[in-house]
């Protein structure tokens, strides 16, 4: 499958789909008990293809009057890959759903933070792909 194809699958909207909007203040809640403690908002961004992977990121957007730089982001990969509300398993799934058989999701990982810049982070997710 080709890096259109993907791209063609994984519109702005597709992506807000997968990862809606208010999942960020739902984790957020089940963390403090208010969303509004929340430092970030979460969304999905596709980032394209690899050697037989796709290449997808959760980009982490500073909230206006708080700190991203002083909210521990970096151990954030461990928590996503387990917490319920961020459920990357069943966003996965639904990215193999989506591929339709042209391609099936074999596993995933969450790569390191990333600072992107000083209101900006992100969490590479890689999801590998058999034919």
């Amino acid at each position: 499958m080709t890096a259109e194809r993907f791209n063609d699958i994984f519109t702005t909207d597709v992506l807000k789909e997968l990862f809606p909007e208010d999942r960020a203040d739902r984790f957020f809640d089940a963390l403090f008990g208010d969303p509004a403690e929340g430092a970030y908002n979460i969304s999905l961004k596709f980032k394209g293809q690899g050697q037989d992977r796709l290449e997808f990121e959760l980009r982490l957007t500073q909230r206006p009057g708080k700190c991203l730089n002083c909210n521990m982001t970096y151990g954030l990969p461990n928590v996503f890959a387990r917490h319920q509300i961020i459920n990357i398993s069943g966003l996965v799934q639904e990215v193999n759903r989506l591929l339709d058989g042209r391609a099936k999701c074999v596993d995933w990982q969450l790569g390191l933070t990333r600072e992107v810049s000083g209101d900006r982070h992100s969490i590479p997710l890689f999801i590998s792909l058999a034919r």
